[in-house]
Order: structure tokens, then C-alpha cells, then sequence
């Protein structure tokens, strides 16, 4: 078994940290440049950074931010919100980004994941999807965009496949139903889908002990999970988690 990846998440709002639940009441949680630091220095294997406001309010962005955080870490970056052509997608891998995260654009524009790949390379196209329950798609998942503010109709499971087919390197499965309730992850469409494509698929929303990392990764198969919450309280740290997946079996990197 592949080791598997432990990647903390920063919602960045106005410059600054974020976290809610299923998309709402956030509240402001610190300065992303210090907390990627931390998280760099604290064993994680990859950071996530999602300027989460940027599509709803269709701006660019903020690389000046993406770039304060690529130089201050030493483990992989990705990046998300706000990108709408390849230009923008050059512009954040030039900042110092490893990989590119596309949701509402690649739903709106799906050829942008192939033109990513071509100009860049597939491992560096990410697809992010924000599937919630669904009883009027067949796999009983529906992909929204927007952060949640628009329903397409789109079955999340055709739509990974289609987004593999088209050039995406790896995929981000974030349930709204379980975003920032630390219940567990949404392990149904997250199996799903780890079942169906052959690249690697990331599972985000829900994490909230270390059990449910163990969890998500034994039995939804998935290569990667993103934390938020139970680390950004300080409730957990990241050896706190991996000393917890190792015990159970699941291989990780150790940072001591």
C-alpha cells in the first residue's frame, strides 16, 4: 500500500483564515502565511490554499498571498479559487504552486482541465468537487459549484470519470453534508470514486479525530484526506494524527 498523505487546508478570506460548517458561519482563524509554516514544519506532506471567496465574487486570486506562502514552506502546494484561463494557471505555478485546483470553472468550461494538462503536466490539474446528497442523480450525489451556492445537476460520479478522461491528475472529493461537522468523512461517494478512476483521489470534509482519517482512508480507499478543524483548534496536531494511522496500519511519513 502507497503511504498515504495527510494535506491540512487553508480557506483564506480577506487574507486571512477561515472555517465553517457546510459552507456557513465562518469565523477567522489566523494569518495563512504563519499557519502554513506551522503545519510545513509540523509533518504535513502537502498544503492546500483555497482563496474561497474568489469565484463567487469572480476575481482573480490573491497571488501575492499564493506567493507569501509557496516561499515559506518547504512541502508541496496547491492552489484554488479564482482561476479562469491557463494564463492564471501559469501565474499561480509561477508563484510557487505544485498544482492547480479547478471546481465552478471546470464545471462551467470542462476543456480548461485538458488545457491545464497540456500546458502543464496532468499531476499538476486538480479537480475539486463539492458533491452533496442527491436523489435526482443516479450515483445519489450532485455536484455544486459556487461554494455551495448553485445546484447543476451534474452526477458527481460521471463527472470525476469525465474529468479523469479529460486530463485531471488527481481529484478532491469535499462533501458539503459533512463540511466542518467533524462527524467523519462522507465515506459513500468517497469510495465511489476511489473505485472508478485510476488517479488519486483526496477526501475533504468531515475530519474531526483521528479515527475518522483511519477510517477514510481503510475503507473509502482514498489516497489522501484533507484536516482543517481539528487542527486549526489545536484539538489535534499532525503527529498527533499520523501517530494514530500508523498504530492502525495505514502507512504514512513520519517527521521524526
Amino acid at each position: 500500500m502507497l503511504t498515504k498523505r495527510l494535506i491540512p487546508c487553508l480557506d483564506v478570506r480577506q487574507g486571512r483564515v477561515t472555517k465553517g460548517t457546510k459552507f456557513k458561519n465562518n469565523i477567522d482563524l489566523g494569518d495563512p502565511v504563519e499557519m502554513a509554516v506551522a503545519y510545513s514544519d509540523g509533518g504535513a506532506d502537502e498544503l492546500v490554499v483555497y482563496d474561497i471567496t474568489a469565484s463567487a465574487e469572480r476575481r482573480p486570486i490573491d497571488i501575492k498571498m499564493v506567493t507569501e506562502v509557496a516561499k515559506s514552506i518547504h512541502i508541496p502546494l496547491a492552489v484554488g479559487g479564482g482561476i479562469s484561463c491557463v494564463a492564471d494557471m501559469e501565474r499561480v505555478i509561477l508563484a510557487g504552486a505544485e498544482k492547480i485546483s479547478v471546481n465552478s470553472l471546470a464545471v462551467r468550461q470542462p476543456d480548461i482541465i485538458a488545457e491545464g494538462a497540456a500546458a502543464f503536466g496532468r499531476q499538476c490539474i486538480v479537480l475539486g468537487m463539492d458533491p452533496v446528497h442527491s436523489p435526482k442523480c443516479p450515483c445519489g450525489y450532485e455536484i455544486t459549484t459556487r461554494g455551495f451556492r448553485e445546484f447543476t445537476g451534474m452526477d458527481a460520479l460521471e463527472w470525476a470519470k469525465r474529468a479523469v478522461d479529460l486530463g485531471a491528475g488527481e481529484i478532491v472529493v469535499n462533501s458539503v453534508d459533512a463540511d466542518g461537522t467533524r462527524e467523519g468523512f462522507e465515506l459513500t461517494i468517497t469510495k465511489m470514486i476511489s473505485e472508478a478512476v485510476g488517479v488519486p483521489v483526496v477526501a475533504s470534509g468531515g475530519a474531526g479525530k483521528p479515527e475518522h482519517l483511519v477510517t477514510v482512508f481503510r475503507d473509502a480507499h482514498a489516497d489522501a484526506a484533507i484536516v482543517a478543524g481539528m487542527i486549526h483548534t489545536g484539538d489535534y496536531t499532525i503527529t498527533d494524527i499520523k501517530r494514530a494511522m500508523r498504530d492502525a496500519g495505514i502507512p504514512t511519513r513520519m517527521s521524526y
